[in-house]
């Protein structure tokens, strides 16, 4: 009988969230390595290398790998033979290193979560409650895998109930291209075959915690019809074309893992949960000598890239920038961006909306103004703002019209592809969408060199803020033509891989 105190779960608990903030797992960071130095598209070897010069910086200065540090995930394992010291409810410890890491002084982390989701959406500021998933097994341990789950990749999370009789690979060939780019690839799809429909869910994310290893399964070859499935996926993902950040190229993801379960014979439910490029979780193990040790990976190990703007980058002034100028850019042309910024996400986008249908002032005035999707890391230290990748932009479609037509606004920033409504809607108003790289969050952060909060202080990170920027990297993603690279981009690369697997059977 092992008796495990509570306290050691809280210390490795909060030590397992905060390591994985600032570490990716070593094999994902090799593995993204690999297809940096075999992409060929320029746009998506650039948007690599933005990643892992991130990866390296976050390492090194122990901060955010990416604004949004997750909603965490924990799958624990208990031992039958395990009894606890401490009185606490075992998920209420849990949570309490979950607190603990979030609000950790030296590396505050973004809290996410909100209370009374169909509701007031309150945010509970220290990311609890963690989703917890339980089982018994076996033994006198207690194993622990935790993560910290992104909303821009779990937003993109599918199920579907299959007839027995349909195919898997169909399925996901035709639904991977749904997803768009704002789960931010080059990552990892999660699928789970089989059980029941939430069974086939929880599958799928649990395997998006084991070790990337398609690479060493390629050269051994399959010894299942799971493994046979892993390596069709992986091939025909990737061939679709998408590319990093969604801009077309080679990779688009680094791994395919597949987990399954027996069904019922009526059905075939299958789970599809993409990992993104802040891919973060760790297992650990207490047998009750204390708490968890975690060892800091060495960053040798890392590939040796250092991402530099290109020396031909136009750089704008965007405090004297007009509608013309904009007009100018090129779809997948690289800016370099100086000046006052403007942020908001979905609450104040929804706030905004709310008083221009009342007839109300705004209270900060859009007019030739730049909007930058971000939720910021609260700052430490000397810091002006915390790591301030971007989000979704997608999420904000149901507000451009309204933004580009009423307030001023003449461009936005954000991660992923826009929809069709307001890609027509940026080219009537000769307007601009510009993408910043996801999963590059603490590398943006240094290009800002001043924040202050405009309106909404009590949105918290949903604020409106004006940053004063330097040199922040962007890409024209959507031109004031209405000419979108989330398009062209993969169509192109598509053909292109179409011709190189041509080539190599012939």
């Amino acid at each position: 009988m092992t008796l495990i105190r509570q306290e050691d779960l809280i210390a490795s608990v909060a030590d397992a969230l905060q390591y994985i903030s600032y570490y990716h797992p070593l094999d994902y960071i090799q593995a993204l390595g690999k297809a940096y130095t075999q992409e060929e598209s320029p746009a998506a070897k650039d948007a690599i290398a933005q990643i892992l010069t991130n990866s390296r910086m976050s390492a090194e200065g122990r901060r955010p790998l990416c604004q949004d540090t997750g909603i965490v995930v924990a799958f624990v394992k208990i031992g039958m033979n395990v009894r606890w010291e401490g009185g606490q409810n075992l998920s209420d410890a849990i949570n309490e290193g979950v607190r603990r890491a979030y609000l950790h002084p030296d590396n505050v982390l973004r809290a996410s979560v909100l209370a009374d989701p169909a509701g007031g959406r309150k945010n509970t500021r220290d990311n609890t409650p963690a989703v917890i998933h339980y089982d018994l097994v076996p033994g006198d341990k207690v194993e622990i895998t935790v993560a910290a789950k992104g909303g821009g990749s779990e937003n993109k999370s599918k199920f579907v109930m299959l007839n027995p009789s349909d195919s898997i690979v169909e399925w996901v060939m035709k639904t991977v291209p749904t997803m768009g780019a704002g789960w931010c690839p080059p990552g990892i799809l999660g699928i789970g075959i089989g059980g029941t429909a939430e069974k086939a869910m929880l599958l799928a994310k649990e395997s998006l915690m084991d070790p990337i290893d398609i690479h060493e399964l390629k050269a051994r070859g399959p010894a299942s019809r799971i493994e046979e499935l892993r390596l069709e996926l992986y091939d025909k993902v990737n061939a679709l074309g998408i590319g990093a950040q969604g801009l077309g190229g080679l990779t688009t993801v680094l791994d395919v893992k597949i987990k399954d379960y027996p069904t019922h014979a009526a059905s075939l439910p299958v789970g599809m949960i993409p990992n993104c490029a802040a891919t973060r979780h760790i297992h650990f193990t207490l047998d009750g000598s204390g708490p968890a040790v975690l060892t800091p990976p060495n960053l040798d190990d890392w590939p040796k890239v250092d991402w530099q703007p290109a020396a031909d980058a136009r750089r704008v002034n965007l405090d004297a920038v007009t509608r013309e100028e904009v007009t100018t850019w090129k779809p997948g042309e690289t800016l370099l961006l100086s000046g006052k910024l403007l942020t908001g996400r979905d609450a104040a986008h929804k706030r905004i909306a709310d008083l221009i249908a009342k007839g109300e002032p705004l209270p900060v005035d859009f007019t030739g103004r730049f909007i930058y999707y971000v939720g910021p890391v609260d700052p430490v230290r000397d810091e002006v703002v915390g790591p301030a990748g971007p989000t979704t932009a997608t999420r904000m479609d149901k507000f451009t019209d309204m933004m580009l037509g009423k307030t001023g606004l003449i461009g936005m920033i954000g991660k992923g592809e826009r929809g069709p409504a307001t890609i027509a809607s940026i080219k009537s108003h000769r307007a601009v969408y510009l993408m910043a790289v996801g999963g590059a969050a603490y590398l943006v952060a240094k290009a800002i060199k001043a924040s202050k909060v405009l309106a909404f202080p009590e949105l918290g990170m949903e604020a409106i803020y004006e940053f004063t920027v330097e040199n922040m990297p962007v890409t024209v993603a959507v031109d004031s033509q209405g000419e979108s690279v989330h398009e062209s981009g993969p169509k192109e690369w598509r053909m292109k891989i179409g011709k190189i697997t041509l080539a190599a059977k012939a």
